[in-house]
């Protein structure tokens, strides 16, 4: 389930549509696709829904996907309501989230996310991913994180987490992909835009994040 959110100042920059909406629902559709051949899961392939934070149908998904966290306006309401997914046992993945002045474009980056977050969980603290985490090795064996491939963005990934009570050895809430954009390459991988090696990576990083979420 992709999030919807109201788009912040400059977060109209490509071709005027909001920022929640890039990639859709192509990149969604493309991996369950790839979830369905590997797996059993059974997902819906066809249908990919969109949804605001506080809508109550919210409840029904156990993962849930949000993408260029650094023009999201998040309301009082949405933000109690994360906050309730999460707790939970609710997962989040931030994806296509791109550092300040990309490209010249105005606004992004991490303070805007972190803001908003800490009107959702105040009390979280975000911790740098170690390839050691389960995530990483809860269906395929992911094996680097130093070189994950990148689609468009300069310098290297970073992956960053939200631990439940903080503790690493719990429950995994909430998986940053800073300063990348994994969906890119499920996007485009039906028009051979992407090298097959690097595609297959991001696939198999969407595989476990979603299996993940599904499994704690």
């Amino acid at each position: 389930m992709r999030v919807r959110y109201e788009t912040a100042p400059g977060g109209y920059w490509a071709g005027g549509r909001p920022s929640w909406i890039h990639g859709y629902p192509i990149a969604e559709r493309n991996l369950m696709k790839i979830m369905n051949e590997v797996s059993f899961l059974g997902a819906h392939d066809e249908e990919v829904n969109t949804l605001t934070l506080d809508d109550p149908e919210l409840t029904k998904y156990a993962v849930a996907y949000i993408i260029e966290v650094g023009w999201w306006t998040l309301t009082d309401h949405e933000a109690a309501a994360l906050r309730a997914y999460l707790l939970k046992g609710g997962f989040l993945i931030v994806d296509d989230f791109k550092m300040p002045g990309w490209r010249g474009v105005p606004g992004g980056g991490w303070e805007p996310f972190e803001e908003n977050m800490k009107r959702v969980l105040p009390e979280a603290r975000f911790v740098d991913m170690q390839l050691t985490d389960p995530i990483f090795h809860c269906f395929f064996e992911i094996p680097t994180l130093d070189n994950f491939p990148q689609a468009y963005n300069s310098g290297a990934p970073v992956f960053r987490g939200v631990y439940e009570d903080n503790d690493p050895h719990r429950r995994l809430m909430m998986i940053v992909n800073y300063n990348t954009d994994v969906s890119q390459y499920w996007e485009w991988s039906g028009r051979g835009f992407r090298p097959f090696d690097e595609t297959n990576e991001a696939y198999k990083l969407g595989v476990n994040y979603i299996v993940y979420g599904l499994t704690h």
